[in-house]
């Protein structure tokens, strides 16, 4: 797979840091519109071809595919424009910034039989692909009750830098800036997180949503300070299961945490996901009746970016594809919109 990088950005530095090391796949060229980012960027990664804008790197077109590492506002036309040129596409969440948009981009990769993948990168935690596995094997009988959660404490620590006088994570505090919050910004992630790992689709919702004075009059610089900062969601699953969904920016002593408890007729498991590694364990079997929790063995999974490039070596579509990520952003879309309204809404 000759693969083209868009964006190159912190993250970008951590896609490569995988695709490097993947048999068969080449890094043939880089496109960022700062150039001195691009050639720094494509130095590090002895990168030849540079390009200011994707249309140059269409034009070239000596590329089997691209990964879209560019600002969420972006994905929407760049993404189109690699279909429309019949490349294969790996696209960071959120998809897009409506569900609108994720599906026009969804039916336009569908129709052009492109592979079309999302980079949620918390399927690449091996608990949560086991207690999958758990679910769908019926170890813990019928889905009765799920709860999941995405704790970060950035705006009460200064561990990954200083949020009042840096853009890097000023702009994810303003709307105006193209932030839809945390529900926008990890809120896909925690969704994904909890259907998932329960094996189920989310059906209803109903959310809160919160946003906390952070400096006088509510702003720093050209920076309006009204995204969300904190959001609660209940939801009903398609099993019939009820769940809780939150996350929060302000969760003093979480760094970057998701947590995913599933509880069945039979059985519970509990994933957890931290900086420092992941865990699964599980209350099972005779351990019902004492309410005793044992870890469970988990075996190593293959990366996102590893079925990517699977995926367009084998022409076989994985997930987590594009139509999985828009009906995500449905989710999260009605969840703005139980806000406004203070009423469920069905899926």
């Amino acid at each position: 797979m000759r693969l083209l990088v868009l964006g190159t950005g912190v993250m970008a530095k951590n896609q490569l840091a995988h695709f490097m090391n993947i048999d068969g796949v080449t890094v043939v060229g880089a496109v960022d519109t700062d150039s001195d980012r691009l050639a720094a960027f494509a130095d590090k990664f002895n990168i030849e071809k540079r390009f200011l804008t994707l249309d140059e790197a269409i034009a070239w077109g000596e590329f089997d595919a691209a990964t879209n590492i560019t600002p969420d506002r972006i994905h929407h036309p760049t993404t189109m424009a690699l279909i429309a040129a019949g490349k294969h596409v790996l696209c960071e969440k959120p998809l897009a910034e409506n569900y609108p948009k994720a599906l026009e981009m969804t039916e336009a990769a569908e129709t052009a039989g492109v592979i079309n993948m999302v980079n949620l990168t918390y399927r690449n935690v091996a608990p949560l692909q086991r207690a999958r596995e758990m679910v769908l094997s019926g170890e813990l009988g019928t889905i009765k009750h799920v709860e999941a959660s995405y704790l970060q404490s950035w705006l009460v620590s200064r561990a990954w830098g200083d949020w009042r006088t840096e853009s890097t994570w000023l702009w994810r505090l303003s709307t105006g800036h193209g932030s839809n919050g945390v529900l926008g910004d990890v809120g896909i992630h925690i969704l994904d997180f909890a259907a998932y790992g329960a094996a189920t689709d989310i059906d209803h919702v109903f959310a809160r949503l919160k946003t906390f004075n952070k400096a006088p009059g509510g702003q720093i610089g050209e920076y309006m300070l009204d995204a969300n900062d904190s959001f609660t969601m209940s939801v009903d699953f398609a099993n019939g299961a009820l769940g809780v969904i939150h996350a929060s920016r302000w969760a003093t002593g979480h760094l970057n945490e998701l947590k995913l408890r599933i509880y069945g007729e039979k059985g519970s498991l509990e994933v957890i996901h931290r900086p420092s590694g992941s865990e699964l364990h599980g209350c099972l079997g005779d351990d019902v009746e004492t309410a005793s929790w044992k870890p469970v063995d988990v075996p190593p999974v293959p990366t996102n970016y590893q079925r990517f490039a699977e995926a367009v070596a084998t022409g076989v579509q994985l997930d987590p594809n594009f139509r999985h990520a828009a009906n995500l952003q449905k989710v999260l879309d009605l969840a703005m919109v139980t806000e406004r309204e203070r009423r469920e809404l069905k899926v």
